[in-house]
């Protein structure tokens, strides 16, 4: 009878367990009533594996996003005419400095 009762707590503990991480990732799973140990262990590898996977498909599309978001090509710099200043040399005193219009 307490082999029953353990098995019962452990079927009810799953489910809880599973409940729980459904809501707190916003997935939804499949409930599964594990008859052993085996398969509890292989629902939470299988929920560990599709995380990672969903993990990896995220950091990909925002990969795309930043290529796409980069300049592919740089527009050259306008061509600005620089016209010459006409300067003139002016001595005041000992100081020479130059004056240009």
């Amino acid at each position: 009878m307490s082999s029953r009762r353990l098995s019962t707590f452990l079927i009810s503990a799953a489910l809880a367990a599973t409940g729980l991480l459904g809501m707190a990732s916003g997935v939804s799973a499949q409930v599964v009533i594990p008859t052993n140990r085996n398969a509890l262990v292989q629902q939470n590898q299988l929920q560990q594996l599709q995380n990672q996977l969903q993990r990896q498909q995220y950091q990909q599309q925002q990969q795309i996003y930043r290529e796409l978001d980069r300049p592919t090509v740089r527009q050259p710099q306008p061509t600005v005419p620089v016209y010459d200043q006409t300067c003139r040399m002016e001595a005041v005193g000992n100081t020479i400095s130059r004056v240009c219009r």
